[in-house]
């Protein structure tokens, strides 16, 4: 290496070794900081702006107290953090992602992906100890192993084939598949991937898959359908054996509020009007859950549901007309 790159790697490095000094303590006075590098005040002063060039707001202060201290920015500038800060930040993330932190899966799944990917390997052995050691309860979430979680977010970015155990009529069977995208729901983690023995797409629940690993054999991505609508309409009407479509007189956004995402799909319709898809083993009990909602609406399909109404409707009217009121003492 010539002079120049020698002098460019070490300006380099002490940079980083500034930003990492301004971020350990609130405020440094630029001889102590002088002190710490090595080098002149001048210096300093320019390796300041060599930060506030790549966006950190390093701030500067004049009499007692003052001093250079790095201020909250407009941009989120990269973070430089030490072995133990990175382990410590992944372990939160995994435990996140795991369903520990309630609402935070998603976005803990997507920067612990950013984080994977300059995370040293000497430090992934005592992520995936740590992690183990975290636990939580009372979140509501079906819990998954947080790492479970990485390995298929890593083939999913990677774009590398996966497989795994999953149960199937009454045993579990080997799956090969092509991950695309990792869907949190209010409940649970779903996989969406192409089936390379189905050659399908299919959805699979993140907590009943066993011996997870990603392989080797990279894949050229397929067009894919939008993961989260394909997953919500896989959990809340093609895996029951009866689906019905209604529309209910109400925006979208009151009857989203009324129903779980993972129990019906609710599209908007226009002004005041949506339309509710779900499935259930019986149709009845579909139709029981829309007439609870209190809004008005109309069975859009299957064609049989109309005439269930109607008998009910029947039933109902029935059991009302034989209906005698007890006479009120206070009136006798």
């Amino acid at each position: 290496m010539d002079v120049a790159g020698r002098d460019e790697r070490g300006t380099t490095e002490r940079v980083l070794t500034l930003l990492g000094l301004l971020q350990q303590r609130r405020v440094w006075t630029g001889p102590e900081l002088a002190e710490r590098l090595g080098v002149t005040p001048r210096t300093v002063r320019r390796d300041v702006e060599r930060l506030r060039a790549l966006g950190y707001p390093v701030q500067a202060t004049q009499g007692v107290g003052g001093g250079y201290q790095l201020g909250p920015g407009q941009d989120l500038p990269p973070l430089l953090l030490d072995d133990e800060e990175a382990i410590a930040t992944a372990v939160s993330l995994l435990a996140g992602a795991g369903g520990a932190v309630v609402g935070a899966g998603d976005a803990a799944l997507r920067a612990l992906t950013k984080l994977d990917r300059v995370l040293p390997t000497r430090l992934r052995h005592e992520v995936r100890a740590l992690s183990g050691s975290v636990e939580s309860f009372g979140t509501g979430t079906t819990p998954v192993d947080p790492v479970v979680l990485m390995t298929l977010a890593r083939a999913c970015r990677d774009e590398v084939e996966a497989d795994f155990g999953y149960p199937s009529g009454g045993e579990v069977r080997q799956r090969r598949v092509e991950p695309y995208r990792l869907v949190a729901s209010d409940r649970r983690w779903y996989l969406l991937a192409y089936d390379l023995e189905r050659d399908d797409w299919r959805s699979f629940r993140v907590d009943r898959m066993t011996v997870v690993s990603a392989r080797t054999w990279r894949f050229r991505p397929r067009a894919a359908p939008d993961a989260a609508t394909y997953v919500q309409e896989g959990v809340a009407s093609r895996v029951y054996p009866q689906q019905a479509r209604f529309l209910v007189q109400a925006a979208a956004d009151t009857v989203r509020a009324q129903i779980p995402a993972s129990a019906a799909v609710v599209r908007s319709r226009g002004s005041g009007l949506c339309e509710v898809l779900s499935g259930a083993a019986s149709l009845d009990f579909v139709l029981m859950h829309v007439l609870l909602l209190g809004h008005e609406f109309e069975v859009l399909d299957p064609p049989e549901l109309a005439k269930r109404c109607r008998a009910l409707a029947e039933r109902l009217l029935s059991a009302g007309a034989a209906f005698s009121p007890m006479p009120d003492p206070e009136e006798s």
